[in-house]
């Protein structure tokens, strides 16, 4: 399904926003740190920055029409009715010392000139993977490869349940062993928190080999 005229700003949705505990007036200001959400269209990569964002996130979100049926699929019983067509941001603080900004990134290959963009100065990256479609995970799985930008695959647990094992996943997008493979649900916070920190350990393990 494609979208319908010009893409507006507006505010997400999708959760009420995190609210992390207070800074003191004492504590330096958190280090920023750039991280993607990434993969295909519908795996719930707009849900996933709404629901850790400790403010109101940003969409650029556009209806779909009836013209991209074939073109842009959902998948089944998500409801979607709308796409990213630039970017989502959010942000949160991890702790005093760490703040994390969130750019989830369009889903559809045409849009895929953006990720050079917006990939530039990333950290790492949070690939988000509906099990029932692997297949749309697989550009964004190639694009952290050939970029080298640590990458953690998230399989996204719609309605609880998963279609295939993690171990299974590996295999079918082969995936090697020291990337991170890992279930969690976009709808809920403290989920999506413990995903990021995975996201996190897999860019210091980089930086600091050995």
């Amino acid at each position: 399904m494609d979208f319908v005229g010009s893409p507006e700003w507006r505010v997400a949705d999708v959760a009420p926003a995190y609210r992390p505990s207070h800074r003191r007036e004492t504590d330096p200001p958190p280090v920023p740190v750039k991280i993607l959400i990434a993969g295909g269209f519908g795996v719930g990569k707009t849900t996933t920055v709404g629901a850790i964002s400790e403010i109101v996130p940003l969409t650029t979100e556009a209806e779909m029409t009836q013209a991209g049926i074939g073109v842009d699929e959902p998948g089944a019983g998500t409801g979607k009715t709308t796409t990213t067509v630039a970017m989502d941001f959010g942000c949160v603080t991890i702790d005093h010392s760490l703040k994390l900004y969130l750019f989830g990134t369009p889903g559809q290959a045409r849009f895929g000139f953006m990720w050079d963009d917006l990939s530039r100065g990333a950290l790492g990256a949070l690939v988000v993977v509906d099990s029932s479609r692997l297949d749309e995970c697989y550009p964004a799985v190639d694009y952290f490869e050939r970029a080298g930008v640590p990458f953690v695959v998230a399989v996204n647990a719609f309605h609880g349940r998963l279609e295939h094992s993690l171990e299974e996943i590996r295999w079918a997008l082969a995936v090697p062993e020291n990337v991170p493979i890992i279930r969690f649900d976009a709808r809920d916070r403290l989920s999506v928190r413990d995903g990021l920190l995975v996201v996190l350990e897999q860019a210091l393990a980089r930086a600091m080999p050995g």
